[in-house]
């Protein structure tokens, strides 16, 4: 086994530091009182004479689980607003567990588990009397790993809607003097930074699906195709293991078209990823993942056709944590993840570091070599500094640093055992990659502003066999380094803002993509599988240097025309300018001079163009919400590192409209929620791959015309305390409408564009600590190519999970694809006319320790 880099990955650390006056919030002071029950040495914070504390009831509002870990309240603070009042629980670390609530008389009850109170002032906290019409709000200690919090209406009980985010959870609470027994059951919601502010994702509008850290934690979630596959119209399609090159589709539209752009926007901690080899990678310490659906142009500085996936990793807590997970399982499959935080200054400057390192033996067998072939290993690490030197400051620095080896490339012809293969070079596939950001960020009473500097550099070295047979044919390399640097900067409104909101920002990227000795070289039988073109000693290389430059400018108003209307407005400048600094196709055959097939220098491709957005949304009850948008996607023309002639050196920019109907929707007391969206997207100019007929190797891009129709659904439920569904279905019709290159290609299928996907996932986690959890993700008809001659059938992969979780730790049992499905990520002819692709990983089975403190 390869020792990767990564174990010795440095943490790079720095402090930049802005300081500012201060503004006054306008906050009620808090102080703590004596236990639960007592009336307040303070007479400011008495008990109202006509109000009794509330009772318990007969039984708790919900059981005692059994936790891997309790998380600390060290803080209460009661902030007014004009509906009402903000109960805000502040942790040092780890994100509370949404609370179950109930209503007796006039008081409402949350009970949060999973929680503990280390007030400094007490053992429980209580005020009277914090607004019009709240008697009375505490906060107390339920059972020893469980927290309620208890609001005494005047004359009714309050509602409440409930927020979690890292290190804070918020009860909104409001009393119009409509209030019920069953109004006040609480909204359980997530909070998502879609669109660049803290917002209930049901109040989103946009097609978006949200997977938190328990949800992550659930579904053992660490790669982009687990995401991808819980999610609706959004797919990877990762080969076995070889960390090639990931293809990838949302909504009908993938990086199938390399040379260009990526449809979607990729970021990690707010630095933007590109080329496909990333998508290997493994994620680990994620806070949140977020999943936007359609063009994303107005809010972020790196526009996006098809769409958004936004990681969010656990930031630095002001308390000492450690969180560490090993699993063993088939194929020798190790992995590790370990993550630990604390303060290195209290409630100023924290730090974080987490990492992961794998290992496994192959999946195919070369019975030529008698050897495993795509044995893996590698891992990651990163680290993350903040500094907080005021409440409106605040300072991140973010580095990471990933390596991932993988000794052999299996091309597995399909008409012969999946995993099998009989070859006479295995090759292999390093991949590694490095990234820096700086994120400085103030928040005003008036006015937000962030800063993010990013940095990313990535390199790829790729060996592989020409033929999928014994004979020396010769093997194909290629030598990839792609760097690039961004800069943006945000202005938006304050949080508080609630019936004017906006944002204002400008974007700065520059691009360098380079590759180095990619093409094939010919060996001693090259003749016996390519004919006359395959001389011995022969190669036919290309090198070439790309360069882009990026400018943009983006924003977004929404106004509420009334209580249940509002109307969201934006638009998106953006030039780029693309030079191919170089391009150099040679041949070179033994005894002969090297021939230049094709030189290019200082070839320019630019553009600019206005991408405007609009959404309508209207409410007709807290918690059912439709909407309508029409969007401007777009993916800029560029110049064509593939290109085998002066004709193919550029290539014209792809247009499209996304026209969007959309349902947000919360039933049975926030038991099922049921999300919905239509979509229709007609692409202009739509960018295609062309190939060399003879060598299928990537000759350059054209444009055709494009039409893609569909439908998402997701829904979640809770029918039972501590059941819950997870449901996604999504139907692309994504086809050509006119490829004029090619007119008898009208109609079919777009490559990697499923036809429809769909994700169901049960789950219960008992009283006891016993968690099971099922989960399918099905794949409609994908095809390959534009011909629609290398096509895989639909297909489901079943996963199964069963563990004990207690005190700090869990241990789980767990079994992948467990039908051992086999189906291919991947299709492709190869010269000598044999079809060959990569097959989707077979059944494995293992064992997952888990521990936190």
């Amino acid at each position: 086994m390869n020792l990767i880099n990564a174990q010795n990955g440095v943490l790079l650390t720095g402090i930049t530091w802005l300081m500012m006056m201060q503004p006054v919030a306008a906050e009620i002071a808090v102080q703590g009182g004596d236990a639960l029950g007592d009336r307040p040495s303070n007479p400011d914070l008495s008990y109202p004479n006509d109000i009794e504390p509330p009772l318990a009831p007969e039984k708790p509002g919900i059981a005692e689980l059994a936790q891997l870990t309790a998380v600390e309240i060290v803080g209460v603070q009661i902030t007014v607003a004009e509906t009402g009042i903000n109960i805000i629980l502040d942790t040092p670390g780890g994100q509370l567990t949404a609370p179950t609530t109930s209503v007796i008389d006039n008081t409402l009850m949350a009970d949060i588990p999973n929680a503990v109170l280390r007030l400094p002032e007490g053992e429980a906290f209580q005020v009277a009397d914090p607004a019009e019409g709240i008697a009375l709000v505490t906060v107390s200690g339920l059972t020893e790993a469980s927290v309620r919090v208890t609001i005494t209406g005047v004359e009714a009980p309050p509602m409440a809607n409930v927020s979690t985010t890292a290190q804070r959870l918020v009860l909104s609470t409001t009393l119009d003097g409509t209030g019920t027994a069953e109004a006040a059951a609480d909204a359980l919601r997530i909070i998502v930074t879609a669109q660049r502010t803290e917002e209930d994702v049901q109040d989103v509008p946009i097609s978006i699906t949200v997977l938190t850290d328990q949800d992550i934690e659930d579904a053992n979630i660490d790669t982009f195709r687990g995401i991808a596959d819980n999610t609706p119209n959004y797919t990877v399609f990762d080969a076995t293991g070889s960390r090639f090159f990931d293809f990838y589709s949302v909504r009908g539209l993938s990086n199938f078209n390399f040379g260009s752009r990526d449809a979607v926007g990729f970021f990690i901690d707010d630095v933007p990823y590109d080329y496909g080899s990333f998508l290997s990678q493994n994620l680990v310490d994620l806070e949140r993942v977020e999943v936007l659906r359609g063009p994303q142009n107005t809010l972020y500085g790196r526009s996006s056709q098809a769409g958004v996936v936004n990681v969010i990793t656990r930031r630095p807590t002001d308390q000492f944590e450690f969180n560490g997970v090993a699993s063993y399982g088939s194929f020798e499959n190790f992995e590790s993840q370990a993550s630990v935080s604390g303060p290195i200054v209290e409630d100023q400057l924290g730090f974080r570091l987490s990492g992961s390192y794998g290992s496994r033996s192959g999946y195919y067998q070369n019975t030529f070599l008698n050897d495993d072939v795509d044995d893996e290993s590698g891992g990651n690490v990163r680290g993350q500094v903040v500094w907080t030197p005021s409440d409106n400051w605040e300072v991140l620095l973010n580095a990471s640093y990933d390596d991932y080896f993988t000794d052999g490339t299996a091309f597995s012809p399909l008409d012969s055992d999946p995993f099998e293969i009989a070859q006479d070079i295995n090759g292999f596939n390093d991949t590694s990659g490095n990234a820096q950001s700086l994120r400085v960020n103030y928040s005003g009473a008036d006015l937000r502003v962030t800063s993010i500097t990013a940095r990313r550099f990535s390199t790829q070295d790729f060996l592989s066999d020409l033929d999928p047979t014994p004979l020396n044919t010769g093997v194909f390399t290629s030598e990839i380094d792609n760097r690039v640097f961004s800069q943006e900067i945000r202005l938006q409104s304050p949080e508080t803002s609630e019936q004017l909101q906006w944002l204002a920002g400008a974007y700065y990227e520059n691009r360098s993509f380079n590759v180095a000795g990619e093409g094939l070289n010919f060996a001693e039988e090259a003749p016996l599988f390519f004919g006359d073109f395959g001389i011995p000693g022969s190669t036919l290389l290309r090198d070439s240097d790309v360069d882009e430059e990026l400018f943009a400018g983006f924003g977004q108003v929404s106004y509420q025309l009334t209580d249940a209307l509002t109307l969201t407005a934006g638009v998106r400048y953006e030039t780029i300018t693309s030079t191919l600094d170089s391009l150099e196709q040679t041949l070179s055959i033994p005894g002969f001079p090297e021939q230049t097939l094709l030189s290019a220098n200082d070839a320019e491709q630019s553009g600019d163009i206005v991408l405007p957005r609009a959404t309508l949304e209207y409410r007709f009850s807290p918690d059912v919400m439709v909407y309508g948008s029409i969007a401007r996607g777009y993916k800029p023309g560029g110049v064509n590192n593939f290109a085998d002639a002066a004709e193919t050196i550029t290539f014209n920019p792809e247009r499209s409209w996304n026209f969007e109907l959309g349902l947000k929707s919360s039933w049975l007391d926030d038991r099922l929620g049921v999300n919905m969206a239509l979509f229709h997207n007609p692409v202009d100019d739509f960018q295609v791959r062309a190939f060399d007929p003879f060598t299928t190797a990537v000759t350059g891009i054209t444009n055709a015309d494009a039409s893609i129709t569909g439908f998402e659904l997701e829904a979640r439920a809770t029918p039972l305390d501590g059941f819950d569904i997870t449901a996604g279905f999504g139907l692309a019709d994504a086809n050509f409408t006119d490829y004029p290159d090619r007119p008898d290609l009208d109609g079919n299928a777009l490559p990697y564009a499923p036809e429809f996907t769909y994700n169901v996932g049960l789950q219960y986690r008992s009283p006891t600590g016993i968690l099971g959890r099922v989960e399918v993700a099905g794949v409609g008809t994908t095809f390959f190519d534009d011909a629609n001659t290398l096509r895989q059938d639909p297909y489901a992969i079943v996963n199964a999970r069963l563990g004990y979780e207690f005190d700090n730790y869990g241990f789980y049992l767990f079994a992948n694809n467990l039908f051992d499905t086999e189906y291919t990520t991947f299709q492709s002819f190869n010269p000598g006319g044999v079809t060959f692709g990569f097959f989707g990983v077979p059944a494995t089975v293992g064992m997952q320790f888990k521990a936190r403190f």
